[in-house]
């Protein structure tokens, strides 16, 4: 398996970009994964062994960029493969609906007829990978998308589930498409993939380019996919309403069930940008029922309310596993949510704590709704990036950001593995700080044999009003 950061053409790129007034990125641009070195004394001088001091430049070569990770610098190219009078360009999106599709659609027909001069009518295909299989698809053109930006969910429509990478490289063949933008997650990144290795098989110039769109910012390398900053901020009604409800009754729990299957970032995100939330239970973290309500006794003593933001697959080791798979081959995970909405206050009560439990569950309200400014604009940028790279022949990749510099990420590299929440990282350590909760649910039972105060969420008992 190739695992190199390089970047696969179809061809050499020989007809002179259309652009104008841009900076043009050369393709021995990179970026670093990770521009953080440590330079001994020693090795920042190695470079320059042999040089005499007059020689030397005034400022130290203090490393070396070989064999480092890095990532070709997404932008327009002064040289283009593909013809904007003859190429025939396709989009689909796939997988689970997220805020900024409609941005991403709306800002590639329109590059690529405004900035590029693309004459033909662009082919949308319903419902994912579907419409690849069936040759569903609708024309775009910048008149039919003008106002789709405005709208949640897909114009296009999306699935899950596999289909025949054979068939849908038969019908993308017959239907002459030169350029073929896959917008979607893991599982369509993977499948985008197949499609171009069953493209090269056939020895066929068609670019295969992707856009990562997981609301879960779970893909690999990337800084952030689209929707994600959007569906931090629309997890913010929902936890104030839980906070509001919970500091209402005595001994209230708010609870809100956030989206986040392998990685928790939005329910990490959503609780520091909250500051109410006062336990966050993340799939990356494990616990048990009794230390959880071990620290609910606890938050009790200081407090008459508290507010838990669980991630959908956080807790699924104490859940018997369902033992089904969806369309994508996805594990089904239980549901969390309901199970702590049912046992929290069945175990309190059976230590004699009275309590009462809101529950709000408000995922398909975020994933669906229109993306924020942020979003917005940030799905434009991939997007356009994306039909730099396809139009200059690029394949068997995506756009992405990493270091706040746009990239070319390899399919390969951007499926190796699911991004995770980092226990170590500054944002854990964050929401730890913010919430006052134990870094592991179990340390509250080793702090008890040690003389030290009982843990409680730093925030004051509120007065009843």
């Amino acid at each position: 398996m190739d695992n190199s950061c390089s970047i696969k053409t179809v061809g050499v790129p020989k007809i002179h970009s259309p652009l104008d007034a841009v900076q043009f990125i050369e393709d021995n641009e990179y970026v670093l994964l990770n521009p953080v070195v440590k330079i001994l004394p020693k090795e920042a001088e190695r470079p320059l062994q042999g040089v005499s001091q007059h020689q030397r430049p005034a400022t130290p070569i203090p490393f070396d960029t070989t064999n480092k990770k890095c990532f070709q610098k997404a932008g327009p190219r002064s040289r283009i493969f593909f013809d904007a009078e003859t190429v025939q360009v396709g989009i689909v999106t796939c997988g689970g609906l997220c805020p900024g599709l409609n941005n991403v659609i709306r800002a590639i027909v329109n590059c690529f007829y405004y900035r590029y001069g693309v004459k033909k009518p662009i082919y949308g295909f319903r419902y994912g990978y579907y419409g690849i299989a069936n040759k569903d698809y609708i024309s775009l053109t910048p008149e039919v998308v003008k106002d789709i930006h405005n709208l949640g969910g897909s114009y296009l429509g999306s699935s899950r589930g596999h289909q025949d990478s054979k068939v849908m490289v038969d019908n993308i063949i017959d239907l002459g498409i030169d350029i073929l933008v896959t917008i979607g997650g893991d599982g369509t990144q993977k499948g985008a993939h197949q499609i171009y290795e069953e493209v090269t098989k056939r020895n066929k110039q068609i670019s295969v380019i992707g856009v990562p769109k997981t609301v879960d910012n779970d893909l690999a390398y990337v800084d952030r996919t689209f929707g994600f900053e959007t569906a931090i901020e629309q997890a913010q009604a929902p936890i104030l309403a839980a906070h509001q409800e919970a500091r209402s009754v005595f001994n209230g729990i708010g609870l809100v069930k956030l989206m986040g299957r392998d990685s928790g970032f939005i329910a990490l995100n959503a609780s520091i940008s909250s500051g109410d939330v006062n336990i966050v239970l993340l799939p990356e973290a494990k616990f048990t029922m009794e230390e959880l309500i071990e620290y609910l006794i606890i938050r009790f003593k200081t407090s008459e309310h508290c507010v838990i933001v669980c991630a959908e697959g956080a807790g699924q080791d104490i859940l018997p596993p369902t033992g089904k798979t969806d369309k994508s081959g996805n594990t089904v995970l239980q549901d969390i949510g309901l199970f702590l909405k049912s046992e929290i206050p069945k175990r309190l009560t059976e230590k004699g704590i009275e309590s009462k439990v809101i529950y709000i569950d408000p995922s398909y309200q975020i994933r669906c709704c229109k993306a924020n400014p942020f979003d917005a604009a940030y799905s434009t940028i991939l997007a356009q990036m994306c039909c730099h790279a396809a139009m200059a022949g690029k394949t068997d990749m995506i756009v992405g950001s990493i270091n706040n510099q746009y990239v070319h990420v390899p399919l390969l590299k951007a499926t190796e593995y699911r991004k995770k929440v980092d226990k170590n990282g500054t944002y854990f350590q964050a929401m730890l700080d913010q919430t006052g909760m134990p870094e592991w649910l179990d340390l509250i039972r080793n702090r008890k044999g040690e003389n030290q105060p009982e843990i409680a969420s730093p925030e004051p008992k509120l007065a009843t009003i």
